[in-house]
């Protein structure tokens, strides 16, 4: 008789918990690694120049040969915008609805070190795959974004089920709708651990339906005498199709500003998941032969992100984009907490534009994420023995907790994790067990991984406090400064009026270098670390704020001179004067020719 061998299951997130965006957990089933997510967020407001963060995958690099694949709940970039990165480390096949794998497949094209990769494969809610024991299935779920999948892991230990983005809208159709019979079926089965969307914990009434959304922004259209630039994310294709029917019920035709949306589009179109009205779309060129009332201008800007691209608009940095006093800015988006920031800044710069500011979030409820009774309603679906809140920060996760114990489950067995955090399977029973180090990889232009905490540390002071530069220069052998220390600033203090300060610094680092320099002992890490510390100080007594010091210590070298060389160097000097004196006439002409 064949004995019966219990699963080993750990589930590590690498984020999407205790945040906003950057999906990304990887569920170990005996010695194999499933990747459910590959996403990315948008900085938060103090990570000065960064483009985008992606999850740390360290501890997978030791684990290279156990991943059995990555797989895409949907096509936006907290699902798949990390995925082009990841591939540069694991060539491993990547598994997605057709229109998820066709955004992905953009977003690795986009990226020369891993374009040519094609080891993608489609899926849809009637598929199962067997790895070695581990069956894989799907179903279908309703968000912004058409062909979205929950994942389903079936174990010999019971079901893990991963929810991805979702929403219950019953007047959701075709591509969007979700199979509740299947739901059920899932919960039938047995659900050993949920891992369900938490992003929308926070809503207390009900989402606004996306038919009711289609007829308010129709109305908005129609009731509008002005040009309307639209802001949009550029993969809520739900968002860009009531876009487009909107225009054309109101006579009004749409330019595409942004390369993402073009593709996006397109690709959508292809596939069927966008019908664009006949004529609909034109030519910025186009545009400008007609009336401000026929013309709307939807804008994603890069990596779908509206904001920033209204920003450039409204301070007129756009080349072919300028706002008048007529004008409607229409913000049809709900930005991200971490967006609030840029958010107030661009409603700012918009209304100084002249132009007049809407966002659909504040008449209506337009979210993409389960509501509180949105996700009641997948737990009695699902009935799972044990729960992990995710994608959400923690006041989110919490308040999912609490409402998981109202249908049932006993607060022990929801787990709020952390980045990192191990939860591991033993005798049938989740536990909180071991921590890896996941941090965060800052995307900075091409470098990847190359910004730290240090440098955005620097750059926060930088724009704060400015920068203080002293420049000195010595001579180690004799234990003497040659020249005054140099000093400049920028962003610190406006030198011109701050004459005095100047030279007490650069008093005080001068004594400071001579007091290293009549050390018995000379390091020069000591000698600067001394400057800055020093330094430091006295400009903060006096000024109340941390410059970066960057001190720059030179040294001459003086090399004495070899007796032989000297004495011989001595007689000649001793004969050209005497030639000079002997005869200058000649020599002033010989000065001449050679001038």
């Amino acid at each position: 008789m064949k004995e019966f061998k219990l699963s080993k299951i750990n589930v590590i997130p690498f984020g999407g918990v205790r945040e906003n965006g950057k999906n990304m957990y990887a569920v170990e089933i005996n010695e194999q690694i499933f990747i459910l997510d590959c996403g990315l967020k948008y900085p938060e407001n103090e990570l000065m120049g960064i483009d985008f963060v992606i999850p740390d995958w360290s501890y997978l690099l030791d684990h290279k040969d156990q991943i059995a694949g990555v797989f895409l709940t949907q096509g936006h970039a907290d699902s798949i915008g990390a995925l082009p990165y990841f591939l540069m480390d694991f060539r491993v096949p990547v598994f997605g609805s057709e229109l998820t794998i066709e955004l992905a497949k953009l977003a690795v094209k986009n990226n020369k070190q891993v374009k040519k990769f094609n080891d993608f494969h489609v899926v849809d809610p009637d598929t199962e795959i067997d790895f070695d024991g581990v069956v894989v299935t799907f179903f279908s779920t309703t968000h912004t974004i058409p062909q979205t999948l929950g994942i389903v892991l079936h174990t010999d230990e019971g079901n893990i089920v991963y929810t991805g983005d979702f929403k219950f809208d019953q007047t959701a159709r075709g591509d969007y709708r979700t199979d509740l019979s299947q739901l059920a079926k899932i919960g039938d089965e047995g659900v050993l651990l949920l891992m369900s969307d938490s992003a929308g914990a926070g809503i207390t009434g009900a989402s606004t339906k996306e038919k009711d959304i289609a007829e308010y922004i129709r109305d908005t259209f129609d009731n509008y005498t002005g040009r309307i630039v639209v802001g949009s994310v550029a993969s809520n294709i739900m968002r860009v199709q009531q876009i487009l029917d909107a225009a054309e019920k109101t006579g009004r035709k749409v330019v595409l500003s942004g390369s993402d949306i073009e593709q996006i589009i397109d690709t959508a179109m292809k596939l069927g998941e966008i019908k664009v009205p006949d004529n609909t779309l034109i030519s910025m060129d186009e545009a400008t032969n007609l009336e401000p009332n026929e013309i709307v201008i939807l804008v994603t800007g890069r990596m779908g992100e509206p904001l920033k691209a209204l920003n450039d608009i409204a301070n007129g940095d756009d080349p072919d984009v300028q706002l008048g006093e007529n004008d409607l800015a229409f913000i049809t988006t709900t930005p991200s907490y971490a967006m609030e920031t840029m958010e107030q800044k661009v409603t700012d710069a918009l209304y100084r534009a002249g132009a007049d500011v809407k966002f659909i979030s504040q008449d209506l409820n337009p979210s993409g994420h389960a509501n509180q009774n949105d996700e009641q309603l997948m737990l009695n679906f699902m009935r799972p023995k044990y729960l992990m809140p995710i994608q959400g920060e923690y006041r989110l996760l919490d308040q999912h907790a609490l409402l998981a114990e109202k249908v049932g489950i006993p607060r022990e067995n929801v787990f709020i994790v952390n980045k990192g955090d191990v939860l591991s399977l033993k005798d049938g029973e989740f536990y909180l067990g071991d921590h890896v180090e996941v941090g965060n990889t800052m995307i900075d232009g091409t470098g990847i991984g190359d910004i730290g905490n240090i440098v955005l540390r620097d750059r926060r002071i930088l724009s704060e406090d400015g920068i203080f530069v002293v420049v000195a220069t010595i001579d180690r052998k004799n234990k003497k400064i040659v020249t005054r220390p140099q000093i400049t600033s920028r962003g610190f203090v406006f030198v011109k009026t701050n004459r005095e300060l100047m030279k007490q610094s650069a008093d005080l680092v001068e004594k400071v270098i001579q007091e290293d320099l009549d050390q018995k002992e000379f390091d020069w890490s000591h000698l600067k670390q001394n400057v800055r510390d020093k330094l430091n100080r006295f400009l903060f007594n006096q000024t109340k704020r941390h410059p970066v010091i960057l001190p720059v210590i030179m040294e001459i070298n003086q090399h004495p001179k070899k007796k032989n060389h000297s004495k011989k160097k001595d007689e000649n000097s001793e004969k050209t004067n005497s030639k000079q004196r002997s005869g200058r006439g000649r020599g002033r002409k010989n000065n001449r020719q050679i001038n």
